[in-house]
């Protein structure tokens, strides 16, 4: 591969080196400033030069030379390392660049990515090739490396192939392995599984587990195995188990799990003043989620309840860049750090007045100055969701005895079919809706009844799914016809149709799951569906992962997969998809 962690080459290296010796100027200096020292954990003053991308020197000494050097009086003002948001899902759909935008200006200058998409739906090549393009973004992205899919896939077996997951793996922008959503199967003797675990210890590098609600001796034995961190625990009960078991413990604000102040409240109850290995993460939240901000927010609820505040801060940064053994580049203010930093007016306010990321200003003057960058997405594979098959008369045809019932935004659970399906339509005195998974390809179908998602809906259709695969939800046969036509001619998207027309729609032209709008519009369009779907019955916190999520196995109780419905205990198809 092209790309190496440590970018800067012996030339670079000489030429900062020159500033340091007086014989070139900085390109930035930071004057009378009050920066985050991590490394002393303690406030110090004094100025802080910078050269292209990187910090070349902090303390009290003035350049020897200024000339064409950008002087910024920070007198009164803190300086914190850019935040760090080690557990980002980039394809909510919003894609990877236009979140790496939304979050930089807000202070986020650095992401850790789930590789899941691209690892899925383009060859090993194209998308290390993206990975390594999206690394000259003035945000830092690096990335994960999967282990599994997290559902139930009819290639499996020739996705995750030796070759694929040690050319991830080993990449040097992919900094860990994981999330590990598969452990049980680790637990019950997986042999393949736990190569991959070993090998990313032999490399040297963290695995993220996904142990919701374990037990200690469960997350002792994944400890055993080689887990070193986990994101989530839901109170300080159970982010203490993790810390106990040795693993770093990222603290979670997310739209489908809002915790983290609960959580705080907790570990402050319990005593606890060393906060070296937590961090915080908002776990790819939906985009009107983060109307709130991104990590910026995490240090606000942390300042709210009473964490000390360096401890917030390095929550938010070094302690994430310390457990990803980056530290030597990000998370902390000291001669050789890229250049993020984020100055603020006041130490309890982390919403930065602007932000330097990769040494560029992209938050100055209370306007955005992040750089316009075009991404060929099919240059890199990344393409639209074809669809060149019809709907047919069949494609709506329901017998199905079980239903599937939606116990809250992401749990599943199987009922039984009382209510006619021969009909046209459904309904609307009861929360039963027609419910269709169709394979992207037209080969295959799955037809039955859920429970519990809407009430007066007439026609939704959306390829937002774990498998990338079509959901078609509704009361009115006509109305899910007509919003599958939408999808179909827009390339993918979520379409909702009531009475024949389209009444909000998102196109995503991307995989099927990624709008290429800005963060704002796209945050706009969420907001107007998930208010439509609630207005017409959707009872709980967020439909949007209750669309991702129909095919999860990660999740309990029965999963709609490209198998058939799938008993997630029990690990057996309790009804087979049917043949087109």
């Amino acid at each position: 591969m092209g790309t190496q962690l440590f970018r800067w080459n012996k030339q670079t290296l000489r030429r900062q080196l020159s500033v340091i010796r007086g014989q070139v100027a900085p390109t930035i200096v930071l004057k009378d400033a009050t920066y985050l020292s991590s490394a002393r954990k303690a406030w110090l003053r004094g100025h802080i030069w910078i050269y292209n991308d990187r910090i070349v020197y902090t303390g009290t000494e003035w350049p020897q030379k200024t000339e064409g050097t950008e002087i910024i009086d920070c007198t009164g003002k803190y300086i914190v390392p850019g935040y760090i948001e080690p557990h980002a899902h980039p394809f909510f759909l919003y894609n990877p660049h236009t979140l790496a935008e939304y979050a930089s200006v807000r202070g986020t200058t650095t992401l850790i990515n789930d590789n899941m998409f691209f690892y899925l739906n383009i060859n090993k090549k194209k998308a290390l090739t993206l990975i390594e393009e999206m690394n000259t973004l003035p945000t830092s992205m690096f990335w994960w490396g999967r282990y599994d899919a997290q559902t139930e896939l009819e290639d499996e077996d020739s996705l995750f192939v030796p070759s694929n997951m040690k050319a991830w793996l080993e990449h040097p922008l992919v900094v860990q392995g994981g999330e590990l959503t598969a452990w049980p199967k680790v637990m019950t003797g997986d042999e393949t599984l736990l190569h991959w675990m070993q090998y990313t210890k032999e490399l040297n590098k963290p695995i993220e587990g996904h142990f919701p609600g374990s037990s200690y001796r469960t997350l002792t034995q994944m400890a055993l195995l080689g887990v070193t961190g986990d994101h989530e625990a839901m109170n300080g009960e159970e982010a203490l188990r993790r810390l106990d078991a040795g693993m770093t413990t990222s603290l979670r604000y997310s739209s489908i799990r809002p915790d983290l102040p609960r959580i705080l409240d907790d570990l402050l109850e319990a005593g606890i003043t060393d906060f070296r290995r937590f961090n915080f993460n908002t776990d790819g939240s939906t985009p009107m989620f983060y109307k709130q901000g991104v990590i910026d927010k995490t240090i606000a609820i942390a300042l709210e309840r009473g964490v000390p505040v360096i401890d917030a801060y390095e929550m938010g940064s070094y302690n994430a860049a310390k457990h990803y053994g980056l530290d030597d580049y990000i998370g902390l203010i000291a001669p050789g750090r890229i250049a993020h930093l984020n100055i603020l007016n006041d130490i309890y306010q982390p919403v930065p007045e602007a932000v330097l990321a990769n040494g560029q200003w992209v938050y100055k003057d209370g306007e955005s100055d992040y750089p316009e960058k075009t991404f060929e997405w099919e240059d890199y594979g990344v393409e639209p969701f074809e669809i060149n098959w019809d709907l047919t008369e069949d494609d709506l045809h329901f017998s199905m005895p079980m239903g599937i019932e939606l116990a809250n935004s992401v749990i599943l659970k199987p009922y039984q079919i009382n209510v006619d399906v021969t009909n046209e339509h459904l309904s609307t005195n009861h929360d039963e809706c027609f419910f269709v998974m169709l394979d992207r390809h037209g080969k295959w179908r799955i037809n039955t009844v859920i429970k519990g998602f809407a009430t007066t809906l007439g026609g939704l259709a959306t390829t937002f799914s774990n498998t990338g695969d079509i959901v078609l939800i509704g009361k009115n046969k006509r109305d899910m016809k007509r919003a599958f036509e939408e999808v179909k001619k827009h390339s993918g998207g979520i379409f909702i149709v009531e009475d024949g027309n389209v009444i909000e729609s998102m196109p995503l032209q991307l995989f099927g799951a990624m709008s290429l709008d800005s963060m704002e519009d796209v945050i706009q369009k969420h907001e107007r569906i998930d208010a439509a779907l609630k207005e017409r019955g959707y009872p709980h916190d967020d439909p949007i992962y209750s669309m991702l999520f129909f095919s999860s196995t990660h999740l309990p109780y029965i999963r709609v997969t490209q198998k058939g419905i799938f008993d997630v205990h029990k690990k057996t198809v309790l009804f087979p998809s049917i043949m087109r």
